[in-house]
């Protein structure tokens, strides 16, 4: 992994991966001042992970080497804070999910000049996140955005548009593995930008498809029970199957 052009953090291990032990302020701040010690070949690649991941990559080798190679992974799952308190030498002092950390990023963004790509989700999806980012922050400056659903040649072109672009923060927000394929695959290839940061399904939250958790349910760990409630068809049997999994691997592999 290489951390030799980034602070040193405390980190716990959290079911096989280890996860920075950072809050949202120092995770934010993080990725501002990546974005200043660009090394040239390709840029840093920040991740994250909560229970569902931690289960799929300790079934899937293929998956748990794509977090292996990040630069950073936070914890994007509350159970994890809590897990953390009684497995971990050094505790997560708290939940750093990506649809908050990107506004944490864009305050500080706006004011320092860095400048934004989002990349991902659907076209019409894509394009109600930027219309109300952009609303939200005006200042902030997006240099160019694209749905997720490109293949073969036009991918290809994309990518390097982005380089050219050389976006000090690409957001990809294609869930998980796809983003962390595409870091795999195109990271080589985009010496030009700073940090790469995936985002799994953020971009629907900042177009008002998906709602978050009442407030209650986040600081319980429960967000995971509303997304469900939320999307039964799709949700309910992953996390029948990840979560006693998740549960299982937390207990016999955090430290």
């Amino acid at each position: 992994m290489p951390w030799e052009a980034l602070p040193t953090t405390p980190s716990a291990l959290m079911g096989g991966l280890v996860i920075a032990a950072i809050d949202r302020a120092r995770a934010a701040d993080m990725m501002i001042a990546a974005t200043r010690r660009r090394r040239g070949g390709r840029p840093f690649y920040f991740t994250s992970a909560n229970g569902e991941v931690i289960a799929r990559a300790h079934r899937d080798r293929a998956i748990a080497l794509l977090f292996h190679t990040a630069d950073q992974i936070v914890a994007d799952g509350q159970p994890l804070v809590f897990a953390s308190r009684w497995l971990c030498k050094h505790p997560l002092p708290e939940r750093v999910a990506t649809t908050d950390l990107f506004h944490d990023v864009a305050l500080r963004a706006k004011t320092e000049g860095v400048t934004f790509y989002l990349l991902g989700a659907t076209e019409e999806e894509n394009g109600k996140a930027v219309a109300a980012v952009r609303q939200r922050y005006p200042a902030l400056r997006i240099v160019g955005h694209c749905h997720g659903y490109l293949t073969g040649a036009a991918l290809d072109s994309k990518i390097d548009e982005i380089n050219a672009l050389a976006p000090d923060i690409l957001w990809i927000a294609l869930g998980v593995p796809r983003e962390q394929i595409a870091v795999r695959d195109f990271a080589a290839r985009l010496g030009n930008v700073g940090v790469i940061k995936t985002s799994g399904g953020l971009f629907d939250h900042l177009a008002g498809k998906t709602m978050r958790a009442p407030l209650w349910m986040q600081r319980a760990g429960l967000e995971w029970c509303w997304r469900m409630l939320m999307e039964p068809r799709r949700l309910f049997w992953r996390y029948l199957t990840t979560n006693p999994q998740a549960f299982y691997v937390i207990l016999r592999y955090s430290r």
